[in-house]
């Protein structure tokens, strides 16, 4: 298995969720990000804000899949795990 392959698939589901998520707090809750993600956080919303991040992660895996990036695309799933993992605990 190439591990920088996995790496860089996990790196892209990060930012990915990131980007998700900067999305939908600035474009439909007219927030800044870091202010979105304090109010958000103190709310008890921290956890949907991130899942709905995450949907960016869906469209990287497919665009993965179609380029035939099979490792690539298992680091995203890797990504999408260990963000649920945290989203638990936060």
């Amino acid at each position: 298995m190439n591990k920088t392959a996995l790496l860089l698939g996990f790196i892209i589901g990060i930012l990915a969720s990131i980007l998700g998520s900067y999305i939908y707090l600035t474009l439909f809750l007219n927030l800044d990000f870091i202010v979105g993600i304090q109010t958000v956080k103190t709310q008890g919303q921290l956890g949907k804000i991130i899942t709905l991040g995450s949907i960016l992660d869906l469209v990287a895996f497919a665009i993965l899949l179609k380029m035939n990036k099979e490792i690539m695309a298992r680091g995203v799933v890797l990504a999408v795990i260990i963000i649920t993992i945290i989203t638990f605990f936060v």
